[in-house]
């Protein structure tokens, strides 16, 4: 059986300086948008420069590979605090689908939210080249 591990090095984002105690959620969710492992929230990111937001935390998925659902997909929410509306708000999202786990580095795009667990309606959130840079190791166990 194979364990993944995802690394989420950095998010893209135009006003990347401006988000204040950003965080990423990750699920794993079937076709129908139901969670097949614990939703996990990493840490406030580490430092923010420029475009680029950096985590650097390694999240491990819940469940072996060979037993997510066929059609399953990863699901990575950025999030950030709006002081004026006093909570925190999902800014964008970005999936990754299980024909792409493979192991090393991973760029993927990043959509306009609200999240769409079910993929029906995809938005690109930019045209600009900012995604979210992921690095995958697999573990046989």
């Amino acid at each position: 059986m194979t364990l993944l591990t995802i690394k989420i090095e950095k998010i893209g984002l135009k006003d990347a300086g401006q988000c204040i105690d950003p965080y990423i959620t990750v699920s794993v969710k079937d076709l129908n948008g139901i969670d097949l492992t614990p939703v996990q929230d990493t840490p406030v990111a580490s430092r923010k420069e420029d475009t680029y937001i950096h985590f650097n935390v390694d999240i491990e998925i819940q469940k072996h590979v060979e037993k997510l659902t066929k059609g399953a997909a990863i699901f990575f929410e950025f999030k950030h605090y709006k002081p004026k509306k006093r909570f925190t708000s999902t800014k964008c999202f970005a999936f990754m689908e299980m024909d792409e786990i493979k192991p090393g580095p991973m760029v993927i795009e990043l959509y306009k939210k609200p999240t769409d667990f079910k993929r029906k309606k995809l938005q690109l959130l930019t045209k600009k080249p900012l995604y979210l840079h992921l690095h995958q190791t697999l573990h046989k166990e």
